[in-house]
């Protein structure tokens, strides 16, 4: 009994002293400090208007702190580029003095080891809507793959992407520019990742994801509704595409 009552204390100490459980502790958010600072960055003039006005369908402030950034990390993002590196204009200065920003265009030589950042040297891997690795690329475990190298032992892989119909098998060609959720996760978690946690921070339920340009029809881009005002319209009215949120964790 007396084994039982120290057991059951012990538990108590480590919750209440703020010593938990490795799946709370892993799943932690950013720091007061570090979300002040972002604030400062989100909201700083170096950011183009235009950039800003798509704050309300990409919550860059709920997402990152959600993924745990720190300002002292060393972070890689996949695939900065279009739409003027939307997140690049972020991070970079974020992480200019404490931490390191590692870019990863697509003429870079991922999936292949890069100088720019040896094996297991990254706090943390971002990907935004950069799905192409894990559609048009094959095989596209080996870019999984690579992620997964480049994170230290306990890193965060966090990824955003427009979510496709889970009703709809996988399109292996990525026409229509959406990906599922579970073909993410079965890749990830194939690499060796853990899934951690999910979050609805960018889901859109207004998008059906069935247009004729298919995610490109939404905004920003408008594809094919140039001439066609009603479409541009309805297009404009859904906003930007459903989103899945994902973070995952390479194992200690």
């Amino acid at each position: 009994m007396k084994t039982v009552l120290a057991a059951f204390a012990l538990l108590s100490f480590l919750i209440f002293s703020g010593v938990t459980s490795a799946t709370v502790v892993d799943n932690s958010v950013s720091s007061m400090a570090t979300q002040d600072k972002l604030k400062q960055m989100i909201a700083g003039s170096h950011r183009p208007a235009d950039q800003k006005d798509r704050d309300r369908y990409r919550h860059p402030f709920k997402t990152l702190t959600f993924f745990g950034l720190e300002t002292n990390m060393s972070v890689v993002e996949i695939w900065p580029g279009g739409q003027g590196s939307w997140y690049r204009k972020i991070l970079q200065p974020l992480l200019k003095d404490q931490g390191s920003y590692i870019p990863l265009s697509k003429k870079s030589s991922f999936p292949a080891p890069s100088h720019l950042i040896p094996d297991g040297g990254a706090d943390m891997v971002l990907a935004f809507r950069a799905h192409g690795f894990m559609t048009y690329q094959k095989p596209a475990q080996k870019y999984y793959d690579a992620i997964f190298n480049m994170l230290k032992p306990g890193g965060i892989f966090g990824i955003v992407d427009h979510a496709g119909n889970e009703a709809i098998p996988q399109d292996p060609e990525g026409k229509n520019g959406y990906v599922n959720e579970n073909h993410v996760i079965k890749l990830a978690q194939q690499a060796g990742f853990e899934l951690i946690a999910k979050s609805d921070i960018n889901r859109n339920p207004r998008d059906s994801k069935n247009y004729p340009k298919g995610v490109w029809s939404l905004p920003p881009t408008l594809a094919g509704s140039l001439l066609n005002r009603k479409a541009r319209n309805h297009y404009l009215s859904v906003g930007e595409s459903d989103r899945f949120t994902l973070k995952f964790r390479k194992p200690i």
